[in-house]
């Protein structure tokens, strides 16, 4: 039985400002579960943009000033099979490449249609990344963190240089 519950909605405040997101919880269950479980336990304030790749990403959720990595959940099943793809605005789970069930936190936005990140064969990496969210406000907000200078930091690389941070998320109903 599928349960047709209307989807959340949080806003992740950052340091350029506000970004409202849709959850889509009826597609991703398990996903947007594990995702409002961090918003609620309150892990995402201030944490960082840590990943910024012009026309493609920005990514956030696992680091704090300094790229100190958090302590997270165990990792949970790519829900990737729900008919959703990595298109302009949406919001996908990071997760390490080649590991198809290793998402935790992270998550990026998609500034562009990306459609090496979808599901399918012919990829070095066919699993694909779990889309669960899609922005209905805030595109600005991302476009500015996407225009941000970058650097390597350590064994990472597209670093913004000034900090940009997800002061908190917080859910809207």
């Amino acid at each position: 039985m599928t349960l047709n519950i209307p989807n959340p909605k949080v806003i992740i405040h950052t340091t350029y400002g506000p970004i409202t997101v849709e959850l889509f919880v009826n597609k991703v269950p398990k996903t947007v579960e594990n995702f409002l479980q961090y918003v609620d336990d309150g892990f995402y304030i201030n944490t960082l943009f840590h990943r910024v790749i012009d026309r493609f990403i920005v990514q956030g959720g696992g680091f704090q000033i300094g790229m100190v990595q958090k302590t997270t959940r165990p990792p949970i099943t790519n829900e990737i099979k729900n008919g959703l793809r990595n298109e302009m605005a949406t919001v996908a789970m990071a997760r390490v490449a080649g590991d198809t069930h290793s998402a935790t936190s992270q998550f990026f936005i998609n500034t562009q249609d990306n459609e090496s990140l979808n599901r399918h064969n012919n990829n070095t990496d066919p699993a694909g990344y779990c889309v669960f969210g899609k922005v209905l406000e805030g595109m600005a907000v991302i476009e500015r963190i996407e225009g941000s200078p970058t650097s390597t930091h350590g064994e990472h690389e597209n670093v913004p240089v000034q900090d940009i941070f997800i002061q908190l998320i917080e859910r809207m109903n």
